[in-house]
């Protein structure tokens, strides 16, 4: 039990009487929050700074996020770093995005993965609101190697597509992550 549970916190104690639908639905909606308040953050910052400043401060709250997303992802599947490929893709599979958008892994194997962002939350909120996209390469470069390197030290991280670069229809960023050749 965690500190929070023995002090008695109505939130969790609230959470153990909720069926798996009603905690999922919790947990999709928990993810939205972050997300949405992720982006008004960005936004506020974009508004009153410009694009540039949004996005270097945003590349390095990621430099930090998702080290510590990555250790609590592996720390809930009990997972050791050094896991190479299988692991990376298993993780993926558990971060808040994963909740929010649609992706996939293509291209699998033990020495190289393809990760697709298929349908972004981000770039539709923004094309609904008539904002260009949001040009995440840079943050996304940070984002994805930083991760990796958590699951796996060995682990290389390269961008094949993503904005502010052209997209093909079928994805909105992919990503491939390999482990060099053994010497």
């Amino acid at each position: 039990m965690s500190r929070v549970e023995k002090q008695g916190d109505e939130g969790v104690t609230l959470l153990r009487l909720l069926s798996k639908d009603e905690l999922v639905r919790i947990i999709v909606d928990d993810a939205k929050n972050w997300l949405a308040h992720d982006g008004v953050w960005f936004q506020a910052i974009e508004k009153k700074y410009g694009i540039d400043v949004a996005v270097e401060l945003d590349i390095e709250a990621w430099r930090h996020f998702t080290v510590i997303e990555a250790k609590r992802i592996m720390d809930r599947l009990d997972m050791k770093p050094g896991g190479g490929i299988p692991a990376l893709v298993e993780c993926l599979k558990h971060r808040f995005y994963a909740r929010l958008n649609l992706q996939d892994c293509i291209e699998v194997s033990d020495r190289r993965v393809v990760f697709r962002m298929l349908e972004c939350r981000v770039q539709s909120a923004r094309k609904r609101k008539g904002l260009a996209n949001h040009p995440c390469k840079s943050v996304g470069i940070v984002e994805y190697s930083e991760f990796a390197k958590v699951i796996d030290s060995r682990i290389k991280t390269s961008c094949i597509a993503c904005p502010p670069d052209e997209v093909p229809e079928e994805f909105c960023c992919a990503w491939e992550f390999s482990l060099p050749e053994e010497i």
